[in-house]
């Protein structure tokens, strides 16, 4: 059987999910022929560095600018004119993908970003190909450009995705609520804290925080950390933010533990209690893995907003929308350990650990598509 697993390389959530399937294929079907597949590496340069870096600039610095656009494109009457004027841009800039995908023509196409999901559909419907077509949505609300019309299953975070996508159109019996991949790694990290505690140097007594700022490494990480120094421990992880990690680390505060970028991130998660963070899907998906109760930060309006909304209807996660409210939200767990589990508990009635490999499983034994 012939795989490819696809992303676009716009916000590290897409590769990283991608990668957790293409992983677990590795480990338990070796025999399947698997390929991981960034569509803009199929694009010109150009293209493609305007695609990440006009996406990172937007959600960093005119995230008014991303709301604007991100609800004009789920504005029903005007679906339309966005559908054609997306179809033309796509079709120019995927030209080689569609190509390389007509030539090999795999069995099986995985997605994580609507993009390579669009070029499948519309390769599918011309005939082109007769591939199924499996579309992962990475956040737990459902935007239009996801919906379309060749997808053979759609692969969703919760109910509340499984709602919004049937109030799109999308037929009930291709939806199954599998959860969002994430690595095997969050899942084992349990039990493991004591030993983390012992090589961070830290109290596994005291109540300790993560504070990170996600992938773009933004974000009031300084100013969170000064207004927590001294009321509880916590680890920073600045990612690739250098200048951020520095202004810290020259601070040389007790009880704070500041990394860069760090590939052990189920780690830092497994050590905290709380952790403040950007609510992006797959983070949001590790978080309810591993159990650290969230207070969510400098969210992109738009999808990471709708992922603060669902969860805020499962009883999970706090929407800080100042410096106050972090430092207020995360004494108040401190305080109350009764309300902290009570999150907890919450966390562990919506986590799906083993999304990536139940999604396997049901690709290479049949299940999705029987009588296939």
């Amino acid at each position: 059987m012939k795989i490819f697993i696809t992303y676009a390389s716009a916000g590290a959530g897409h590769f990283k999910s991608a990668e957790a399937v293409y992983n677990s294929f590795r480990a338990h079907y070796p025999q399947a022929q698997v390929k991981l597949i960034d569509v803009l590496s199929y694009s010109k340069r150009l293209v493609k560095e305007s695609h990440i870096r006009g996406y990172t600039m937007m959600v960093s610095y005119m995230p008014w600018l991303w709301k604007i656009s991100f609800y004009l494109t789920s504005f029903a009457l005007l679906r339309p004119l966005v559908t054609r004027i997306r179809f033309v841009i796509d079709r120019l800039n995927t030209m080689d993908f569609t190509d390389f995908l007509i030539a090999e023509n795999p069995d099986v196409i995985i997605s994580t970003h609507f993009l390579p999901s669009e070029s499948a559909s519309y390769l599918k419907r011309r005939g082109r190909i007769n591939s199924k077509l499996v579309t992962i949505i990475t956040d737990f609300g459902v935007h239009p450009f996801w919906v379309l019309p060749d997808t053979d299953i759609y692969v969703g975070a919760c109910e509340i995705t499984k709602t919004q996508l049937i109030s799109q159109g999308v037929k009930e019996e291709k939806i199954k609520i599998l959860g969002i991949p994430i690595d095997d790694k969050f899942a084992l990290v349990s039990g493991k804290r004591k030993s983390i505690f012992a090589k961070l140097g830290f109290d596994e007594k005291k109540f300790t925080v993560l504070v990170a700022t996600g992938s773009f490494g933004i974000g009031p990480i300084e100013k969170i950390v000064d207004a927590l120094h001294g009321e509880v421990q916590i680890i920073v992880v600045c990612a690739r933010n250098k200048k951020l990690f520095k202004k810290i680390n020259r601070k040389k505060y007790n009880q704070v533990k500041v990394f860069g970028f760090v590939d052990n991130m189920e780690e830092m998660m497994g050590a905290a209690d709380v952790i403040v963070t950007k609510p992006g899907g797959l983070t949001i998906s590790e978080i309810l893995t591993v159990g650290t109760v969230p207070v969510f930060t400098r969210a992109i309006p738009g999808q990471e907003t709708q992922n603060i909304r669902i969860l805020s209807e499962y009883g999970i996660g706090l929407w800080a929308k100042n410096l106050k409210d972090v430092k207020d939200a995360v004494l108040d767990y401190k305080t109350n350990p009764d309300k902290l589990q009570s999150v907890r508990n919450n966390m562990v009635r919506l986590k799906k650990p083993s999304a990536a490999r139940e999604l396997c499983d049901a690709i290479c034994t049949g299940s999705f598509w029987p009588g296939r």
